[in-house]
């Protein structure tokens, strides 16, 4: 019997499933793109800390994030952040920043084109 490779969550595999799909209807790289990065093995997953979001970031900007968000240093720009998760004091410090904290989901139904989205790995 093969080993399983990839993601086992059910809830990631699903995601992952809805990004591909989402590509092929609106003719869009960027879900493949996301779709292929959260495919990785655990030990290459994307985590991103705050303090590296406010350097990419400018104000206005909407980031995806395909991994988790990490709570190391402060986020003082306006942005919308959307990720796989975020850690509970990740979220508090956004939201207490001004800024939005949302899934790739909820990204997926605002902005189906992915226009003026940018990855941040």
């Amino acid at each position: 019997m093969a080993k399983r490779t990839g993601p086992t969550n059910p809830m990631l595999r699903k995601l992952i499933e809805e990004l591909k799909k989402k590509s092929l209807e609106e003719n869009v790289r960027i879900w493949k793109r996301i779709a292929e990065i959260l495919e990785r093995p655990t030990r290459r997953r994307v985590e991103i800390n705050l303090k590296h979001i406010e350097r990419e970031a400018r104000d206005g900007d909407t980031i995806i994030v395909p991994g988790v968000v990490l709570s190391d240093g402060e986020l003082k720009k306006k942005v919308t952040i959307a990720a796989w998760r975020f850690s509970a004091k990740a979220k508090e410090k956004i939201e207490k920043a001004g800024a939005r904290a949302i899934s790739i989901e909820d990204l997926i139904k605002e902005n189906p084109k992915g226009s003026n989205v940018r990855i941040v790995v």
